[in-house]
């Protein structure tokens, strides 16, 4: 596995799953439980088999 793509993985699970707080704390749960669904699936997703020649 690619270390930079798992560290590009993990910021971007990261910010999907703050955004999704805040946005839960603000009274915004539509869009929160979209953040914290985009967040799932980011951590969830294998990106390194995806991109073979």
């Amino acid at each position: 596995m690619n270390k930079s793509t798992n560290l590009y993985k993990d910021i971007l699970t990261g910010i999907f799953f703050t955004t999704g707080v805040f946005g839960f704390m603000s009274g915004e749960f539509i869009f929160s439980t979209l953040l914290f669904g985009a967040a799932t699936i980011s951590s969830n997703l294998d990106f390194s088999d995806s991109f073979k020649a």
